[in-house]
C-alpha cells in the first residue's frame, strides 16, 4: 500500500498533500508531524496485541470455533493450585444452555413475517462471544463475593439481553451499510427490504429494553441504557472523519469502543453490580470488557483483510470498499504515506 490518498467516503478522509491546519491552539491541533512518543506507544501496544493474537487466530474459522480448537492454550496450563484452565466456552456454556430458544420466547410477536424476521438470526449458529464473556464474570464475580459458583438468574438475562442488543445492531448495520450477506446467509434486508429490516431491529430492542426492565435494579437499567446511546454515538463517528493523521487513530478507537467494546464493559459491570457490591469490582469488570471489546474489533478487522468471505461468513474488504479507514488501513498509512 504505497498512497493512502484515496477519496474516503466515510470515518477518515485522506486528502492531497495540500492542507494547512493552522497553527496549534487549546483544543486545536497543530501543523501534521510525526506522532510523539507516548501516541506511537499506546498505538504499537495494539498493534503487537493484535499481531499475538491474530497469529493465534489466523482466520474467522478458527475463532468462530475458538472452543474446539484452543486446548493446547486452555487446557495444558495449570494455576499455582494445580487446577487446570478450563476451555471457556464449555465452562459458559452450562449457564447458556438454551440460550437462542429464550430468546425468541422474548419475541412474543403474533405476526408471521415480523416473527420470522426478528428470529432469523437467533438460530444458535452465532458464537455467542458476548453471553459467554458475561456469564464467565457473573460467575468469577460471585465466586469473589459469595463463593457461589452458581449465575444468578438475572446474570443470566444480561447474557440473553447482550446478544439481543448485539443482534439489534447487525440488523441495523447492514441496512446502513447496505450489507448483503451475514453469518453465512443473506441478511435480513436483502430479504424483506431495508424498511422492515428497520423495523425489526427495533422491535429485538424493546424486546430486549423490556426484559432488562425486568430486572428491576435501576443501576443496571442505566448502565445498559447507556450501551444503546454509545451505539448511535459510534455509527455517528463512523460517518465522521479527521483530517489531522495523528487523531486518526483516536477516532478508530473510540468508534471501536462505542460500537463494539461499550456492550462487553456495560454488560460485564452489570453483571458484577447484580453480584458483588464492591465498586472496585465493577470498575475491573468493566475495564476487562472494555479491553476485550476493543481487541476483538481490531482482530475482526484484521481478518477483513486476511481471510476469505467462507470464513468469515460475511464479505471480506466490506470496510475498505465503503471508505473506512480501520486500523490495518491507519498503520499501513503510517509506514508508507
Amino acid at each position: 500500500m504505497a498512497s493512502c490518498r484515496w477519496p474516503w467516503r466515510r470515518c477518515c478522509s485522506w486528502r492531497p498533500a495540500a492542507r494547512s491546519p493552522g497553527p496549534a491552539s487549546p483544543g486545536r491541533a497543530g501543523p501534521p508531524g510525526p506522532p510523539s512518543a507516548a501516541d506511537a506507544g499506546a498505538q504499537m501496544s495494539y498493534f503487537n496485541l493484535v499481531k499475538s493474537l491474530t497469529s493465534a487466530f489466523p482466520n474467522r474459522y478458527s475463532m468462530s470455533r475458538f472452543h474446539h480448537t484452543t486446548s493446547a492454550v486452555c487446557c495444558c496450563s495449570k494455576t499455582q493450585s494445580g487446577e487446570k484452565y478450563t476451555d471457556p466456552f464449555k465452562l459458559g456454556w452450562r449457564d447458556l444452555n438454551g440460550l437462542y430458544e429464550d430468546i425468541r420466547k422474548e419475541l412474543l410477536i403474533s405476526t408471521t413475517e415480523l416473527k420470522e424476521m426478528s428470529e432469523y438470526y437467533f438460530d444458535g449458529k452465532g458464537k455467542a462471544f458476548r453471553p459467554i464473556i458475561v456469564v464467565l464474570m457473573a460467575r468469577a464475580c460471585n465466586i469473589h463475593h459469595s463463593n457461589s459458583r452458581d449465575v444468578q438468574a438475572s446474570q443470566r438475562s444480561i447474557a440473553l439481553i447482550a446478544e439481543m442488543i448485539h443482534t439489534a445492531s447487525l440488523v441495523h448495520d447492514d441496512v446502513i451499510d447496505d450489507a448483503s450477506s451475514r453469518r453465512g446467509k443473506h441478511t435480513v434486508n436483502k430479504i424483506w427490504g431495508e424498511k422492515k429490516a428497520v423495523l425489526a431491529g427495533d422491535l429485538i430492542l424493546s424486546a430486549a429494553s423490556m426484559a432488562l426492565a425486568r430486572i428491576g435494579n435501576t443501576t443496571v437499567i442505566s448502565i445498559l441504557t447507556q450501551v444503546i446511546e454509545d451505539l448511535v454515538r459510534g455509527e455517528f463517528l463512523q460517518l465522521g472523519s479527521k483530517e489531522n493523521e495523528n487523531e486518526r487513530f483516536a477516532h478508530y478507537l473510540e468508534k471501536t469502543f462505542k460500537k463494539t467494546a461499550s456492550l462487553i464493559a456495560n454488560s460485564c459491570k452489570a453483571v458484577s453490580v447484580l453480584g458483588c457490591p464492591d465498586p472496585v469490582v465493577h470498575e475491573i469488570a468493566y475495564q476487562y470488557g472494555k479491553n476485550v471489546g476493543i481487541a476483538f474489533q481490531l482482530i475482526d478487522d484484521v481478518l477483513d483483510f486476511t481471510s476469505c468471505s467462507d470464513q468469515m461468513g460475511k464479505p471480506t474488504s466490506a470496510d475498505l470498499k465503503l471508505g473506512l479507514a480501520t486500523g490495518p488501513v491507519l498503520f499501513a498509512c503510517q509506514q508508507d504515506y
